[in-house]
């Protein structure tokens, strides 16, 4: 398989697990923040997970408002994808590394992910204050719980409210601290 070839086949492989990680864990996100559950978006991510996900529910039960399942189902998923990213890149992994790069993984998207969500809760927000869609009811119930307490930090400026750009820059920042090889940041999202 020439370079070319190989470089798709590894971004589309990569992709396409960083997305389905995206997925479990904005499933394990919407279920803490109590997000509403008939919302067309949540209804999206819980179809798309619930197939593998419902089969571990009934063994593993939740703890509070934490969906166990879903957290234990993540880390395998992780941690497979650790391994796949290694086989695919020629890389030898450590067993016992493993895991730990499973769950740097998991920080960094989940990190990456709220980045992206309070970016496109501000855009929607300036374009359309105060409109009640689908999309911006499950941005504000992931976000509030971040940005509340930022916002006790930081008031508003005239009028503006800056706690989204520190949290993404906060959010940044701990990507940037996350001890993750550069290999397993392939993809999107992280």
């Amino acid at each position: 398989m020439g370079a070319n070839a190989s470089n798709a086949l590894n971004y589309l492989v990569s992709t396409l697990l960083n997305l389905y990680l995206c997925a479990v864990i904005l499933r394990i996100v919407l279920g803490w923040v109590r997000a509403d559950f008939y919302n067309p978006v949540s209804q999206l991510v819980w179809k798309i997970t619930q197939p593998v996900l419902g089969p571990f529910q009934k063994a593993i039960p939740r703890w509070r408002r934490l969906d166990t399942a879903a957290t234990a189902y993540l880390l395998v998923l992780a941690v497979i994808y650790i391994y796949i990213v290694a086989w695919m890149f020629g890389i030898g992994v450590s067993t016992f590394a493993v895991p730990l790069f499973a769950v740097l993984k998991i920080v960094v998207l989940a990190a990456n992910l709220y980045t992206v969500a309070l970016t496109f809760q501000a855009i929607l927000s300036w374009f359309g204050p105060g409109v009640n869609n689908p999309a911006s009811n499950i941005l504000w119930s992931m976000n509030e719980p971040i940005l509340r307490p930022i916002r006790r930090l930081v008031p508003s400026i005239a009028g503006l409210d800056l706690s989204p750009l520190l949290a993404i820059i906060l959010m940044q920042v701990v990507v940037m601290l996350v001890p993750l090889p550069i290999f397993f940041r392939a993809g999107i999202l992280g």
